[in-house]
């Protein structure tokens, strides 16, 4: 079997474990175990018909005297590029603006407050190619783009705050970024946040297209809590989920891109352990499938000059500051995912843990301080 035909660890579980050992591997795998959410039949029967996997989960908090429940729905959504790489551009940014139209219209039938698109969602992963035509034609304005004006209609459509990831044109500064558009249930853009650092390893070539972000570590106040979105490779770096933390995101939302070859492993433990260490929700979004280009592309390691990427492997999961974590979507296929969380755990686990309260961040900030110096010297004791 390929990688690419694997669909995913919890059913390879589900198939092969009796259902007592398999209750116990989840426990340790997973944590404690999320509730399943009893989804609507229209919306079920929908995501049928348009072929798409949705799953339903739901964490919860312990009931408090002076604090009401905080719920809030979040959609994940992991898709296949609709039409071939070579097809015409506009014809392939209204394919995806369809296709995940509809697939926000099942998420509102599910009660979804918040959904998060995977990284540059309109268009192929294309940086990988080296190539500036066609790819930079996909570019888009944040605040005016077709995109942005198309996500805005569906938040105020479905009373939705809207996560978009695009390739975003600045075209006052003649630049290029990767950024991740917010648009509140209002249908107003609250703001951007641009991806703060740029993979150069393998396939990955985005320097090419576009360079580390200079919006910091953006939080956005909505209505259905404080969120932000730290994109993709941003993943790697634990201070940049702290800083987002810092900045009072109780939900941290993190689109991706990547592929089996290179981070399936690290895949399931990075925005676990940064719902663990940073008392927060934390959401991870990768596209599926594999997208092959026109023009052959080597990726500086002796290998053969190849078409594609790899297999991107969907698994998009969220995460809680328990430690547990939902089930994930198919490595295989488009997929919805529903997630329910109490944000009122938040705080719970952080007054069962303290890792802020014991952090000793003034510490660090001096050591750090000094480290990043050109004569910094590491401290090494020798005998």
């Amino acid at each position: 079997m390929s990688s690419c035909e694997f669909e995913s660890l919890e059913k390879c579980l589900e198939t092969h474990l009796p259902e007592a050992e398999l209750s116990e591997v989840k426990r340790i795998l997973f944590g404690k175990e999320t509730k399943k959410l009893d989804l609507p039949a229209a919306a079920v029967s929908a995501a049928s018909e348009r072929d798409f996997e949705l799953q339903g989960f739901g964490f919860e908090a312990a009931p408090e005297q002076l604090r009401p429940a905080r719920r809030t729905r979040v959609g994940l959504i992991q898709n296949q590029i609709v039409l071939p790489t070579d097809a015409p551009i506009l014809d392939q940014i209204t394919a995806m603006h369809s296709r995940v139209g509809e697939m926000v219209e099942v998420a509102a039938m599910c009660g979804v407050n918040i959904v998060c698109f995977q990284e540059t969602w309109t268009m192929p992963f294309a940086f990988c190619t080296r190539e500036k035509e066609p790819w930079t034609e996909f570019a888009e304005s944040a605040e005016e783009g077709n995109t942005t004006r198309f996500c805005q209609e569906l938040a105020k459509k479905y009373n939705m705050v809207i996560i978009s990831p695009i390739l975003e044109r600045d075209a006052r500064h003649s630049t290029l970024w990767n950024t991740a558009v917010v648009i509140s249930n209002t249908g107003k853009v609250l703001g951007k946040t641009r991806k703060n650092h740029i993979p150069r390893i393998g396939d990955f070539n985005e320097s090419t297209y576009y360079m580390e972000g200079d919006s910091g570590h953006t939080v956005f106040q909505t209505q259905f809590g404080n969120i932000a979105v730290n994109i993709c490779a941003g993943r790697h770096h634990p201070l940049n989920w702290f800083m987002f933390s810092m900045n009072g995101a109780e939900i941290i939302f993190n689109p991706s891109a990547t592929v089996g070859a290179l981070s399936e492993p690290m895949w399931s433990i990075e925005a676990r352990n940064a719902a663990i260490a940073n008392h927060c929700f934390t959401c991870a979004i990768n596209r599926v499938g594999t997208e092959t280009f026109k023009s052959e592309f080597t990726s500086g390691d002796g290998k053969k000059a190849h078409h594609d990427f790899g297999h991107f492997y969907g698994s998009s999961y969220v995460s809680a500051p328990d430690g547990s974590r939902s089930p994930g979507l198919s490595r295989t296929r488009d997929g919805l995912l529903v997630v329910e969380m109490d944000l009122n755990l938040n705080r719970q686990i952080s007054d069962k843990w303290s890792f802020k309260m014991t952090g000793r961040y003034p510490e660090y900030a001096e050591e750090l301080t000094e480290a990043v110096k050109h004569d910094f010297k590491p401290k090494v004791v020798k005998e």
